[in-house]
């Protein structure tokens, strides 16, 4: 199997991929976590190439859309569209993911504490009484109310759809210059295949059918001897 090089020089790692694999597959399999744009109504990870950019498939109408040639000439490229063609050492620059915002949950829970640490001890009991008495029932509420089996197949299902939305974004991902033909499945062509008789039934189904040879010597035996 041939393979190439890979170097993700910010995050100072390096591994072999085979050839045929996307830039964003390479990332997670080597636990890179690119940080993605939006584009209209999809989202791509911007990388910049800086050694190897030959090794690659030429860009496609994707990137050509949403990248401008300046950017294309530097060297970036879209993780998901971009894969590796060629043996060889690709260096690859991420774009460094900006600050967080902290959301307001946080931002509340922040000022929250500040504000509990300012109580006075009793109020700080009571206050720790009151929130342990609001959850113990929530938490019997739940138990009583949702069966361990109705909770258990919530859970499946909610993992089956959640890996089918992962695949249908990764295909979508994909450029449309390198999706094959559609060609029938391996079930459906054995599907197929079971309805038609294969050689051996269709001879044993010939030998069962009665010859007119053997008409006429059951003919002869069922007879009656002619009289005298």
């Amino acid at each position: 199997m041939k393979e190439a090089e890979i170097k993700f020089e910010r995050e100072n790692l390096e591994g072999i991929m085979p050839i045929g694999t996307y830039l964003a597959d390479a990332a997670g399999r080597m636990g890179v976590g690119l940080y993605r744009e939006l584009f209209g109504k999809a989202e791509f990870a911007v990388v910049k190439i800086t050694k190897g950019g030959e090794l690659l498939s030429a860009p496609t109408k994707t990137e050509i859309k949403h990248l401008s040639a300046e950017k294309r000439e530097s060297g970036e490229r879209l993780a998901e569209q971009a894969k590796i063609e060629k043996s060889g050492e690709i260096v690859i620059m991420t774009t460094k993911q900006p600050e967080e915002v902290k959301p307001d949950y946080e931002m509340k829970r922040e000022a929250y504490r500040k504000e509990f640490e300012d109580l006075p001890l009793e109020k700080k009991i009571a206050s720790l009484v009151e929130l342990e008495s609001i959850a113990l029932s929530e938490t019997f509420s739940f138990v009583i109310n949702s069966p361990s089996k109705i909770v258990g197949k919530l859970i499946d299902l909610l993992a089956e759809f959640g890996f089918k939305i992962e695949d249908e974004a990764k295909k979508q991902a994909r450029p449309a210059e390198h999706q094959p033909d559609e060609e029938p499945s391996v079930k459906e062509t054995a599907h197929q295949a079971d309805e038609k008789p294969s050689v051996k039934e269709a001879e044993h189904q010939t030998d069962e059918s009665p010859s007119v040879k053997d008409d006429k010597v059951t003919d002869e035996k069922e007879a009656p001897p002619p009289s005298v």
